[in-house]
């Protein structure tokens, strides 16, 4: 098979897997695993919150009107009449020139519309205090519904759960939650040099590196990793494990081996899988050129390059964003750092450079350090902040040059 017979930039390889892409269904999970899910409809309160008036603060429920005027020399006097207790509907009403202890949360009790503030008090007795300034209707309360009225919109279906939206449906007495099902990404690692990380490598033999960058990469984005193992550069047990692979999954990820020989082994294979197969052999990018992108039977299927830092920046690109297509959502936009470059970038027109660089705050200044190395060098990415593009159509950067670093989530 000719190598590279159809080469794309990966924004248009990336358009058309889109435009063949449907959201997953949805299931349903409990609160305490919903972080990080995308809601499959939206979310509407099914009651008010607060459901009843509350204090923010430590101190006396009045009537507002019953101090308007007070200040430290001229306080206004109120009769005490008991204590708001937590947890409890009062058992007490605030009728004209009287007040109650109340405590941070508490309910506020009939009659009252504010509440004093500790400080702003002095108790005289233990039936009388002099309230030292005047407090406005509604101050320090939370009314009912103030945070969210009841059948108000909580979350818009597609809206990924943060930390603080679970504490924010549990308040609502929400502990179900309906998500997009989370992509399933099976990963199938080829060549006859690659082995698990748990075995000692023989002679011209390395270590599976892919496998776990690319586990760690999809968990942080919202999918479910499904590791496959690693298939020998036989055309048939490859087959055998991909159509296993491609079953149990939503996207089917092969990491093939460096030689060129495994790479058509894997087109072979992915072309057997489905119409319409492959779509790109080969991105005008470095590092990642021999990348093979395909949609087969309704689902995505990447072949992604052998060499770590090939394969990672790829996925990367591709990958990352087809996981939030499958949920539904808008991939987030990357966290760009404005830098200077401390050395300069060779590159060739024609194709988009990724250079991984490290991030240096000197003077008041972020410098970007190009970090260069072969694309087989994991360590080039460990040691790395983020990654600076060289545009399609440059010869290079030049050292002092102003880049913006697309920082490493």
């Amino acid at each position: 098979m000719p190598e590279f017979f159809t080469v794309l930039p990966p924004e248009e390889a990336l358009k058309q897997l889109r435009a063949q892409l449907s959201p997953l269904p949805p299931e349903t999970v409990p609160l305490a695993q919903a972080l990080g899910r995308a809601l499959a409809r939206p979310i509407f309160a099914p009651e008010s919150l607060p459901a009843f008036p509350r204090s923010t603060v430590d101190g006396y429920a009045v009537r507002a009107a019953d101090t308007f005027g007070a200040t430290e020399s001229l306080p206004a006097y109120l009769r005490l009449v008991g204590e708001v207790l937590m947890g409890q509907a009062p058992a007490l009403a605030i009728g004209p020139g009287e007040a109650a202890v109340i405590h941070t949360g508490g309910m506020l009790p009939e009659g009252a519309d504010a509440v004093v503030m500790l400080e702003r008090t002095q108790r005289l007795d233990a039936e009388t205090i002099e309230v030292l300034r005047p407090v406005a209707p509604g101050e320090n309360v939370i009314g009912i519904g103030e945070d969210i009225a009841a059948g108000a919109m909580a979350f818009p279906a597609g809206h990924r759960l943060r930390p603080q939206d679970l504490g924010a449906l549990a308040a609502l007495g929400i502990v179900e939650v309906p998500v997009v099902r989370a992509p399933r990404v099976a990963i199938l690692g080829s060549g006859d040099e690659i082995v698990p990380p748990d075995q000692i490598p023989r002679p011209g033999q390395v270590r599976d590196v892919n496998t776990f960058s690319l586990m760690g990469l999809i968990r942080h984005h919202g999918g479910e990793p499904i590791p496959r193992g690693i298939a020998p550069d036989h055309l048939e047990i490859l087959e055998g494990m991909a159509r296993e692979a491609f079953e149990a999954a939503d996207v089917l990820v092969f990491t093939a081996g460096s030689s060129v020989s495994t790479r058509d082994l894997t087109a072979m294979v992915i072309e057997r899988l489905g119409p319409p197969g492959i779509l790109a052999h080969g991105l005008a990018i470095r590092p990642g050129k021999p990348t093979l992108v395909a949609f087969c039977r309704g689902k995505p299927v990447l072949g992604l390059p052998g060499n770590p830092v090939s394969a990672f920046v790829v996925a990367r690109m591709l990958l990352v964003p087809l996981l939030y297509y499958l949920q539904g959502l808008e991939p987030p936009a990357p966290v760009l750092q404005p830098a200077r470059l401390t050395h300069n970038i060779p590159s060739a027109p024609g194709r988009i450079d990724w250079v991984p660089v490290r991030l240096i705050h000197r003077e008041g200044t972020w410098w970007a350090e190009p970090l260069f190395g072969k694309s087989n060098m994991i360590f080039t990415l460990a040691r790395s902040d983020g990654l600076v593009m060289v545009p399609l159509d440059l010869n290079g950067l030049q050292a002092g040059d102003g880049v913006e670093v697309w920082r490493w989530e």
